[in-house]
């Protein structure tokens, strides 16, 4: 059977330059209270790691740079013991400690938006009452040419798979398309969460 040929008009899309500049701009208004806050904690010798997104990016970036997604989010793991010498760091680096929601954050004295907020979860804490685990030790497993230190893969992939929320799912599928976690990775993961792993690992692209 012949097919005929079929003219289909296609629309080209404009995206407004202004849209393209803000995104940009939030992009780096994220890097920026990043890097403040690793700098920071690190000058005030306040143990740290970055986890969230944050954290899954200094991963894939050290095998491609090119899969790298950007996140809205700040994240840090800290031991509860060292909240109050962290909270005199981060003021000086411009940021206030605020309760939101029972959540304990850093709001940016100059856009102190909780939703842009650097948000701490406390080592050996259950980040939810009803989690299987508590949140990992802070454990540094690598560090970024801009002096991020990420936490270590196998902690970074426990968090990922206690949360498992839709975007936890898609970190680790970005993980897993470059290489990150094998066999090998997998099988220091809690039996307990296991399950929730290898049906990403099955599927990483969802």
């Amino acid at each position: 059977m012949n097919i005929p040929d079929v003219n289909i008009p296609i629309t080209p899309v404009r995206i407004p330059m202004e849209w393209i500049m803000r995104a940009e701009r939030a992009v780096e208004k994220v890097r920026e209270r990043l890097l403040r806050t690793c700098q920071a904690l690190e000058g005030a010798d306040v143990p740290y790691v970055v986890i969230g997104g944050n954290a899954v990016a200094v991963w894939v970036g050290s095998k491609d740079e090119g899969a790298i997604r950007n996140t809205k989010d700040v994240d840090v793991l800290l031991n509860r013991a060292d909240l109050g010498r962290a909270e005199t760091a981060m003021a000086a680096a411009g940021f206030d400690m605020a309760d939101v929601d029972g959540i304990t954050m850093f709001l940016d004295r100059a856009d102190p938006m909780p939703s842009r907020g650097v948000h701490v979860i406390f080592a050996g804490e259950r980040i939810k009452q009803h989690d299987a685990y508590p949140a990992p030790d802070v454990v540094k497993g690598i560090r970024s040419a801009e002096g991020v230190d990420a936490i270590q893969l196998r902690e970074l992939l426990i968090l990922k798979l206690i949360a498992v929320r839709r975007i936890d799912q898609v970190h680790i599928g970005d993980m897993i398309r470059v290489g990150l976690i094998d066999d090998a990775v997998a099988d220091q993961i809690p039996a307990e969460l296991r399950p929730r792993l290898e049906e990403i690992r099955a599927n990483p692209d969802g």
